[in-house]
């Protein structure tokens, strides 16, 4: 059973995706989520609503998530 990144999970080289490494790309794949859906969160807990942001201008947004307490750095639009 081959999984999304293929042989990379294949640690032991056997061709096989054996269950444990089928767990450690799962576990892997989750981790890159998780990080996308923090950024989402902190947005909405400050009340931000993404899709609005999306169509401001750079400097409003900048403005707005300074406002907001959060740092403009760290989300790209």
């Amino acid at each position: 059973m081959k999984g999304i990144f293929g042989s990379m999970f294949d640690l032991n080289h056997d061709g096989n995706i054996s269950l444990l490494e089928s767990a450690m790309e799962f576990s892997f794949l989750n981790e890159l989520l998780k990080d996308d859906s923090d950024v989402q969160t902190e947005l909405e807990l400050s009340g931000l609503d993404t899709d609005e942001l999306e169509f401001m201008d750079a400097d409003e947004r900048r403005e707005i998530l300074e406002e907001a307490g959060l740092d403009p750095d760290e989300y790209d639009f």
